[in-house]
């Protein structure tokens, strides 16, 4: 089988490349590991960045979101029982959009699938061949039968597990990491939110998080230690916990069956570059955020608007600057955004190592937060989403 570009991974990266090529009239095969009924169920993110949403409607993928979606125009920091809202519609005069990735998955599968795209499901040993040449190669076997794919370019959007980043020598990657010494332990409620906006909460006990996927779906965190046991956390502790670090007068959280629960590593991660040969990297192959501010898969789009419009000219007009420059490009963004979400998780976490002293100058750069409207600002601007491609 031959087409222009090879796609491995059918998550969000790897569907809207494939999906805004062939608006293009550029033909792609997207290769995936997993079944369709696991990959269009898989829970993750579900804050969708203003230029995201946007996206998403302007190229015809966004209707279900529109009507399904929860428009947000703010997020509430609560310290020590005391709230502030950071006003995303008078300081930016935008808003995100609260809609669940899985969702984004199923349309975009749907949109792929009525068009005639090709998604090939559960393909297995997949493996990139020749990318520093002209005519790269993925090989990969599906329903027992050994297969080959040539192309003429390789999207590696297989996530930070996937073998398309190996494909780059180490001679020729350097990688940044930083591990946190906390994870998230999350649940999924059938449980209206107790809140119309996401709450963070910066408690003595530990970070907690009130998000929601539906009027009536609560989805839930509690910071944890990154090596917890899920089995000793039992529904009704779970929910005791969630009580104390959300709490403040006036409150109630609203409880409900707990049909999801699991505990989420937090790191940061960067690969540079992001390109090799014929063989570029998107999301969480080159990159990974924590998640305290929502940027994973919207830095995932943000790495497909830059591809897509570079692969367009080179395939329409010949033109290979956007190609040469992708790396250099996606990575402006990726590492304002990964300040972003580090200064996040620093603003509201608890270290195990902090002294009082440095527990106190926490508190005090939140209180900073609250009255600088400057810093409101800021971090209004970032979580509503910087531009998608950012100029150098």
């Amino acid at each position: 089988m031959r087409t222009n570009v090879g796609i491995v991974g059918a998550g969000p990266a790897g569907l809207l490349l494939s999906h805004l090529l062939a608006r293009a009239g550029i033909d792609s095969v997207v290769l995936e590991a997993r079944s369709r009924e696991y990959v269009e169920n898989r829970i993750r993110a579900g804050v969708l960045e203003h230029p995201v949403a946007q996206l998403l409607a302007d190229s015809g993928v966004g209707a279900r979101m529109q009507r399904e979606g929860l428009p947000h125009e703010g997020v509430v920091l609560r310290a020590d029982g005391v709230d502030h809202r950071i006003d995303f519609a008078a300081l930016t005069g935008k808003h995100v959009m609260v809609y669940s990735q899985h969702k984004v998955v199923q349309d975009l599968i749907a949109a792929r699938l009525a068009a005639g795209g090709q998604i090939v499901f559960e393909a297995e040993d997949v493996a990139v061949h020749d990318v520093e040449t002209d005519a790269p190669v993925v090989t990969y076997r599906h329903e027992g039968q050994a297969r080959r794919l040539d192309c003429a370019i390789i999207a590696g959007a297989d996530g930070f597990h996937g073998i398309c980043r190996e494909a780059i020598p180490a001679a020729h990657r350097q990688s940044f990491h930083r591990e946190y010494p906390f994870g998230w332990l999350g649940i999924l409620a059938e449980a209206p939110p107790a809140s119309e906006e996401l709450v963070y909460a910066s408690h003595d006990r530990g970070f907690a998080l009130l998000s929601m996927r539906s009027p009536t779906v609560s989805r839930l965190y509690l910071q944890c230690a990154p090596d917890e046991d899920l089995e000793a956390w039992s529904d009704a502790r779970i929910w005791d916990e969630l009580h104390l670090r959300l709490g403040r007068d006036g409150f109630t959280l609203r409880e409900g069956p707990i049909v999801q629960k699991g505990i989420t590593p937090m790191r940061s991660f960067v690969v540079q570059p992001m390109q090799r040969g014929r063989l570029f990297l998107l999301g969480d192959a080159a990159h990974i955020v924590p998640p305290t501010g929502a940027k994973g898969l919207n830095l995932a789009v943000a790495d497909v608007a830059v591809l897509s419009g570079a692969l367009e000219r080179h395939f329409r007009r010949g033109e290979s600057a956007g190609l040469e420059a992708y790396g250099a490009t996606c990575l402006r963004r990726v590492w304002q955004a990964q300040r972003f979400s580090w200064w996040m998780t620093s603003l509201l976490h608890r270290f195990p190592a902090h002294t009082p002293f440095e527990r106190e100058v926490q508190r005090a750069e939140l209180a900073h937060v609250f009255a600088s409207r400057a810093m409101s600002t800021a971090l209004a601007e970032a979580y509503v989403g910087l531009p998608l491609v950012m100029p150098g």
